[in-house]
This record gives C-alpha cells, structure tokens and sequence, in this order.
C-alpha cells in the first residue's frame, strides 16, 4: 500500500484527509495546517471544534468538518472541559474512500478510524499533554469538580492515547524533544521535521519604517507572544517584573488572563490577541522576546530572530532546537521569576547580531519544511 500515488490530484478529489484536534484560533498548530493546506490543496479537514471566524482565510475556504461535539453547548468557552468525550468524537469522522489520512496532532487527532488499507502519518505537534507530563498545570486534583473527575479518567485517557499510536504507520515530530515524548509513551520511533516559519513576512524593519515614531516604537519593551493557558508559565515573567523598571508588553489571550492581570504590576501590559501587522511590528521593535515555558517546539521565537530580536528562554524543550545560547539568545535554567531576573540582569542587546539572527531563522522556512517533506515521503517509498 505505500507505493500508491501520495499527493491528491484535481481529478480525484478526497484521496487524502487531514485531522487537526481544534480550529478556534490561530496558533503555532494552525500554521502547520496552513502548511499542509498548501501540500494538498484538495484535502478536506477534520476537527473537532470549528469556529471560522478564529482561523485564516486559507484555513477557513477549505472543506472543514467538525465534530458532533460542535452541537454540544458551551463548547466555544468550554471546550476543553469535553476533553472525556474526544475519543468517542474522533473516531466517528467516516474516513472510508480516503487513501491517506494525515493527522496534526497535539491531543486526539491521531485516534481517528483509519480506513482498511489507510495510510496515516502523525504529525505529532506533542503527545497529549493534558493527561502526560503537564496534567497538574491543566487539572489540580482535590481543587475543583474538574480535577477529580480528570483524576478518575486520566489512567483510562492515557490507555486510549496508547492503543491509538498503533494506528499511525508513520509518526513525525517537530522537534527532538517531542520525538523523545514518542518514543517514552509510545515506544515508537519519529522523523524530527521542524514546523514552518512565515519568515518572508516576519522580518526586520527597513529604513523608512525604522524612521517612522509611532506607539510601538516608542517604547522599549520585552515581549511575550502566548497564549494565556497554564503550561506557558506566563506568570514567571509576570512575577519577574515586579520592581522591575523595564517594560513587558504580553500578546495573547486564553483563560489565565484575568488571574495574570490581577497579579501583575503597572509595567506589565496586556495587549489581547493581536493582527499579524501589529504582531511584526511588536517583534520589530522589543529589546527581545521572553520565552518562559517549556515548549514543544516553539514559533514565536523564530519569528522574533526572523524580525532581528534576540530570545530570552526558559532552557528545555524544544526550544533547544532553535536558539543557540550566546548566538541567538540566552537561557535561565530554572522555572522561576529569580531566575529570569537574573537572566534579564545580564542580557545586553548588544551582544546579537540582527543579521545573524534572521540567517538562522532562514533555516525555517515553508519551503525548507517542503522540501523535508517530500524527501520524508520519498525516503518511506510513499510517492
């Protein structure tokens, strides 16, 4: 079966389907769908939550088929509160007649049916992290009605999280730490393909826009691109800068939000979700990006270098895959607000080289992701 024709063609249409986990925002997940959106123009998407108006043009004009769940109330604020019922969701999507089935995959997605004679390749964002390595940061036991029933189920989620990797003929990771999460959990190997970076579009300012005063440039500030849930660890930076005179401007939303603004001091500033214009220009002109969390691969700071701007990072994860201490940005070893301070007491802008910084981001571009791609597909006798 892996010698069939891979890519779906004009004139048979439907050969190849993609599975993404959710289509509420635009996320580091949702840019790799855009990715394979432009692979296989004809591909219809499978997922379990839609809301068109959250996601891209080039997501939200394709074919998308969301769930039953989509029918379930309080979905749009709740939905990860249905996080018990994914399993029984994802494996209703009828898959028959599809050739190939391509999984993007951060929780359920790769539990989908796979057809008789499928193939299916995971693009494995991060085994499911709300019931592995991050289930404390997502559901506190003994502290809400949530967490104990996420208590009970976890040994049941994780079971199903296990079986279904025996679905998936191919798994390929983002980054190496993600393939060693694979290769723990599911005792699986992975090829390590780094996702794409739109860094044709995120990049430095040019002379006349460096010219131009406006709000942003005025300021000098660190920035945070997130969104505001748990595992970001966005409280780390917001706790390192109080009495602190420099500035932190934080993009994003989610639903730590509120907890994070009323713990923050006058210096912290809370900008929401922002369009990519002002985005790149957030980027353009902060003295660098601040990376707390431990992340499994990491798009933001690439888009940062892209821009000309240096990374202050949390030092494990995926992130080690990306910035090269000294050259690209600096680490702080220990999860904490002291030790960002002491990183922040040390960091001079000085010390990088805005053109050094965009040659590495190079190294992400779509067409590299392409390119690796294709060469995966080849490698696996699959074209």
């Amino acid at each position: 079966m892996f010698t069939k024709k891979f890519w779906s063609r004009r004139n048979d249409i439907l050969k190849v389907a993609l599975i993404h986990d959710w289509l509420n925002g635009m996320r580091g997940g949702e840019k790799v769908l855009e990715a394979f959106c432009d692979l296989y123009p004809d591909a219809p998407i499978f997922t379990l939550f839609y809301e068109p108006d959250c996601v891209s043009e080039k997501i939200r004009t394709r074919m998308v088929i969301p769930s039953a769940l989509q029918k379930f109330p309080f979905t749009k604020r709740y939905y990860r509160h249905y996080l018990p019922l994914f399993p029984w969701a994802i494996r209703r999507f009828d898959l028959t007649g599809f050739e190939h089935v391509i999984s993007i995959s951060h929780c359920a997605a790769k539990g989908v049916r796979i057809p008789k004679g499928a193939v299916h390749i995971c693009y494995c964002l991060t085994p499911m992290r709300y019931i592995w390595d991050k289930f404390d940061d997502y559901f506190r036991v003994g502290f809400s009605p949530e967490g104990a029933v996420m208590g009970l189920l976890r040994g049941r989620l994780r079971r199903w999280d296990v079986a279904t990797a025996a679905s998936v003929d191919f798994f390929v990771a983002t980054s190496r730490h993600i393939a060693e999460k694979i290769r723990v959990y599911f005792a699986r190997e992975s090829e390590v393909i780094p996702p794409p970076v739109d860094v044709e579009y995120f990049s430095p300012a040019g002379a006349s826009e460096k010219a131009q005063k406006g709000t942003v440039t005025k300021e000098d500030y660190y920035l945070i691109v997130s969104a505001l849930v748990p595992y970001k660890r966005v409280d780390v930076a917001v706790e390192a800068f109080r009495d602190r005179r420099e500035r932190l401007f934080i993009a994003g939303s989610g639903p730590e939000e509120k907890k994070l603004r009323r713990n923050a001091t006058d210096n912290v500033t809370f900008l929401g979700w922002v369009e990519n214009d002002v985005l790149r220009e957030l980027y353009r002109h902060c003295r660098a990006l601040i990376f707390p969390q431990e992340e499994d691969f990491g798009i933001a700071p690439l888009e940062a270098m892209a821009c000309g701007k240096p990374v202050v990072a949390y030092g494990r994860g995926g992130i080690l895959d990306t910035v090269e201490e000294g050259r690209t940005g600096i680490f702080f070893r220990e999860q904490t607000p002291e030790s960002l301070r002491r990183a922040l007491d040390s960091f001079r802008r000085d010390d990088f080289d805005p053109e050094a910084l965009r040659r590495h981001a190079l190294k992400f571009t779509r067409g590299n992701f392409t390119a690796r791609w294709r060469t995966f597909l080849k490698e696996k006798a699959l074209v």
